[in-house]
């Protein structure tokens, strides 16, 4: 809820290029790969940030203007800008083409074809074993991922000003805390955590809360009151909410905690998932009840906050039946003789330690009570680090429990599908085929045994589609018990105790 001016360039008054101007940004979950892969390969990471970025680079705009008081004796000359000013319509794109041609061609880094914004290059250590070293790059902030991550920093100092106080291992990214864990008992590995952020997000709605007069709870002010989830009671339906409408302060207040909720969902507050999307459905017209809630899951996360992500390089505590894996492969096969995983022929050569994939999916029924719609939720693993996470309603309404959880599996099965193309693209070699839990019997055994029947035509494709993949080798289906399957945070609101389980099992809490 802060707000920052600058002087810049009138780039409102030029026209329209016909073209897109803007710069990409690495993807999150790239960065999350990026964390874990430096632990796996025992790569050391080096933070920068390129200071003025926009003016290292060029201008193509034909841009001028005559020069005013200001400029003394050459008051009225015609003044050409020949950098990317702040300002101009085009000025990030020739910044990401510059910084591109500096990583390619002087450096000889190659743009990943899966997320063109992380570059990779291919390099032998001095025991004589290969790796990838990588660059993330997010306009001007920069993550390199190598051995010895200085000699390329060293190289772009050459052609950019790098704040000098912004070199070293990386404690802050993108508003994350980022720190290195390292103990005599596991691998070093790094942790992600929304602490600083969130805490600056508290403490500005604090302030703005008692500049307003606003008093929704007096429980929100006590500081005895301790909740034990986001919600005030795990049985709240914001769709049934039929509070007062909210004023345009108030409504302007419930979008920007929504919009800062959703970015702590993406630095790694897993836990408030699910309460986050459901909200966010009454960003244009919230009610007074949905405010409540949302400044309340705010007091949830000023309690809880010594959870992180962890990006452990390890393989989780899990023990699997290869022999019924075949089997059920081979028979699925047999069903679908065509199916083959589609393998990019252009993608690098597979350097350094395989990664094995776990997803769990589940899926509420009919949860929403006006629209009866489901949520799907998905938590997707590399070996034992959490890097994506899935809650989000379903578009069509199902009739059952299975029709349901099986619109999931479809959605987790493409999930897989483009994880695995862009860790093929990034040259990570995959261990196996991806390990997907669900909690439902019926489903287990549609999408496993080759001779089982579907019941319920409109959920043919994702049927289908599923049992494809399971006969491709792209992934194998196991049935976990509902109390143990991760992703049931991600279709519900809990309660305390449930959620409290859950949490551990998924995030790191810090000693």
């Amino acid at each position: 809820m802060t707000r920052k001016a600058r002087y810049v360039a009138g780039g409102h008054l030029t026209n329209v290029p016909a073209n897109m101007t803007y710069s990409s940004v690495v993807s999150r979950d790239t960065v999350r790969i990026g964390f874990l892969v430096a632990a796996l390969n025992d790569l050391d990471i080096l933070a920068g940030d390129i200071q003025n970025a926009f003016l290292s680079a060029p201008t193509e705009e034909k841009i001028f203007f005559y020069a005013g008081d200001e400029w003394g004796a050459d008051k009225d000359r015609v003044v050409v800008v020949v950098r990317a000013l702040y300002g101009l319509k085009s000025s990030a794109l020739q910044f990401h083409n510059h910084l591109a041609a500096t990583l390619g061609n002087k450096l000889g880094f190659k743009s990943c074809l899966a997320d063109p914004d992380l570059w990779y290059k291919a390099c032998i250590d001095s025991d004589g074993n290969e790796y990838y070293s990588y660059i993330l790059v997010y306009v001007d902030d920069l993550l390199i991922i190598d051995k010895n991550p200085k000699r390329f920093m060293e190289q772009i100092q050459g052609d950019f000003t790098v704040k000098k106080e912004s070199i070293g291992p990386p404690d802050r990214y993108l508003g994350a805390d980022i720190r290195k864990v390292e103990d005599d008992v596991a691998k070093p590995f790094w942790t992600m955590s929304s602490n600083s952020y969130l805490d600056k997000a508290i403490k500005n709605l604090k302030a703005k809360l008692k500049e307003s007069g606003l008093e929704y709870n007096k429980k929100l002010s006590d500081p005895n009151y301790s909740p034990k989830q986001p919600f005030t009671t795990a049985s709240y339906q914001p769709e049934l909410d039929t509070s007062e409408e909210c004023t345009d302060d108030q409504v302007t207040l419930f979008q920007n905690l929504i919009r800062i909720l959703r970015w702590a969902v993406e630095l790694g507050r897993i836990d408030i998932g699910y309460e986050v999307s459901v909200l966010s459905r009454y960003l244009v017209s919230p009610r007074t009840g949905h405010l409540l809630q949302a400044i309340h899951v705010f007091k949830f996360l000023d309690i809880h906050k010594d959870n992180e992500l962890a990006f452990r390089p390890n393989l989780p505590n899990l023990s699997f039946n290869y022999e019924e894996i075949n089997e059920q492969t081979t028979y699925m096969k047999k069903a679908y003789p065509d199916a083959v995983e589609d393998l990019p022929p252009n993608a690098p050569v597979p350097r350094g330690k395989p990664l094995s994939m776990y997803v769990f999916v589940d899926s509420d029924h009919a949860g929403d009570k006006v629209t009866r719609r489901s949520q799907t939720g998905i938590l997707l693993y590399l070996n034992s680090a959490p890097i994506i996470w899935y809650s989000k309603r379903q578009a069509t309404v199902e009739s059952s429990t299975f029709g349901s959880e099986f619109v999931a599996l479809r959605v987790a099965s493409e999930l897989i599908i483009s994880m695995r193309y862009k860790l093929r693209m990034m040259g990570v070699p995959i261990e196996g085929p991806t390990h997907v839990f669900c909690d439902n019997e019926a489903v287990y055994k549609n999408s496993s045994i080759a001779h089982s029947t579907l019941k319920k035509k409109h959920n043919s494709i994702c049927f289908h589609r599923v049992r494809e993949c399971v006969a491709a080798g792209i992934q194998v289906i196991h049935k976990v018990d509902s109390a143990d399957n991760l992703s049931d945070i991600l279709t519900k609101s809990l309660s305390a105790h449930i959620r409290k389980k859950l949490r551990s099992f998924i995030m790191y809490i810090r000693n």
